[in-house]
């Protein structure tokens, strides 16, 4: 007579002891390799507490369209009692608004108002929206008003106005590469929130659209149409201020002359609907020669019959890719241009929204 069959599993035999700790040795490591990493994204990211200064505040922004990470940077003139202006300053690829290699170290503009008397925003992409942190400005996606990051970072700058006490007619948005595509695309779809636009190395909206081998097959004055139709019934002119390295080869300056045409054309259409050449506008050039150890550069005013600026641009020689000031700390900086931080605020300062 045999004996019954074993139980199912009657006959493996158990793990021993010594793998048994193995493996617990091995999924702690790689418990604590995951955390680490995670913490040290993070810190990347978003900074280490001791990093923040005598007036900087970390939020999060919650709304429709997701959340969004930012830090404000309050000048000591501020005492909720007097509505004070507000400059949001939009990191580009492979930087962050206030953590590694941020936008908050290469612009300095926290020196800057605490001097003059204005709040910085300084918002963060994070890795789990684009994996080197670029905005998605060439994405169609993101280029509307009331959804992904447009919506996010209008957000964000309606928060500050609320929770600081901030002039909302004085909100001003500046970008470098990525956050210059997307600052322009928020002047776009939320000129009702911000005063002035502010690009450095960045191009127009709706760039994704343009060819780089064939550029002309789509003029600047068909993606004006479509910045047009982003306004809506908010259309205003929002002036602008380009600014840009005439030696570099990220964004060639090629981008940034179609993007002062661009917006030419549509402050023209913002006027009476039709690209008619209705602003009568003036047009000067003053150039600026080299000095030791500076770049020279041309500036470049573009104004309506009311005197109002249409385009302010700075063509800097012998400058890439690169935030140009003397004192700022950051891979992409160029401490031999003008300084953009002082050029930014003083345009900001002379055109609050009309």
């Amino acid at each position: 007579m045999t004996s019954p069959p074993s139980p199912l599993g009657a006959d493996i035999e158990p793990t021993p002891p010594s793998r048994r700790r193995w493996l617990r040795i091995v999924s702690g490591t790689l418990a604590a390799v995951v955390a680490a990493v995670s913490l040290g994204v993070a810190a990347l990211q978003l900074g280490l507490p001791w990093q923040m200064g005598e007036g900087d505040r970390n939020h999060v922004y919650e709304g429709d369209a997701g959340s969004q990470r930012y830090q404000v940077h309050l000048p000591p003139q501020h005492d909720g009692t007097v509505r004070l202006p507000v400059v949001m300053a939009i990191h580009g690829c492979g930087m962050t608004g206030y953590g590694w290699n941020s936008m908050k170290s290469t612009t300095q503009l926290n020196r800057l108002a605490d001097r003059e008397g204005f709040i910085v925003v300084y918002p963060t992409q994070l890795i789990s929206r684009n994996v080197i942190a670029c905005w998605n400005s060439t994405d169609p996606r993101e280029q509307q008003r009331h959804t992904g990051e447009p919506a996010l970072l209008a957000g964000v700058a309606r928060q500050v106005v609320e929770d600081y006490h901030a002039d909302p007619a004085r909100v001003h948005v500046a970008g470098a590469s990525s956050g210059a595509g997307t600052a322009v695309i928020l002047a776009a779809t939320h000129p009702d929130v911000f005063a002035t636009v502010t690009s450095v190395a960045g191009g127009e909206y709706g760039l994704n659209q343009v060819d780089p081998d064939d550029p002309d097959a789509t003029p600047p004055l068909h993606t004006a149409w479509q910045a047009r139709g982003q306004m809506g019934e908010r259309a205003r002119r929002v002036p602008l201020l380009v600014i840009q390295g005439e030696q570099d080869e990220v964004v060639p300056p090629l981008v940034a002359t179609r993007l002062v045409e661009h917006w030419t054309a549509l402050s023209d259409l913002v006027d009476d609907g039709l690209p008619n050449d209705s602003l009568d506008l003036t047009e000067e050039t003053v150039s600026v020669p080299a000095e030791a150890g500076r770049h020279a550069y041309t500036h470049s005013t573009i104004t309506a019959s009311d005197g109002l600026s249409v385009v302010e641009a700075y063509r800097i020689q012998d400058m890439g890719h690169a935030w140009p000031g003397p004192d700022g700390d950051g891979r992409y900086t160029d401490h031999a241009g003008p300084d953009a931080s002082e050029i930014v605020w003083e345009f900001a300062e002379r055109h609050p929204m009309r």
